[in-house]
């Protein structure tokens, strides 16, 4: 499995770039499939290669919830890194949602 990771931009030459993310861990970042990303930015990555360009508020939701589960596997709880989708409780997808409404079983 693959997991995304939020790195912010420090610097970039071109489609490489140097970034950090919240542990403060760098690391060079390909940002072919992205484009230019500028210092100061976030991404999330994946396997060192920027996948899109982030909000600040979603690399922090993002790298909360990575912590929590670090922490679960280490025995630790999970704190409320997920309040956000404990709130909202599960969704079906829209084309499902929409079966649903109109009386189908989308079982």
């Amino acid at each position: 499995m693959c997991v995304g990771v939020p790195f912010r931009i420090l610097s970039r030459d071109g489609l490489v770039a140097r970034a950090v993310d919240a542990d403060g861990r760098e690391e060079t970042i390909d940002l072919s499939l992205t484009g230019p990303i500028e210092p100061g930015a976030w991404c999330l990555t994946f396997l060192g290669a920027a996948r899109e360009a982030i909000s600040p508020e979603q690399a922090a939701r993002t790298s909360a919830a990575l912590a929590a589960l670090r922490s679960a596997m280490l025995g630790g709880g999970l704190g409320d890194a997920f309040e956000d989708l404990e709130a909202s409780g599960p969704a079906l997808p829209p084309h499902l949602a929409a079966a649903l409404a109109a009386g189908r079983d989308v079982a």
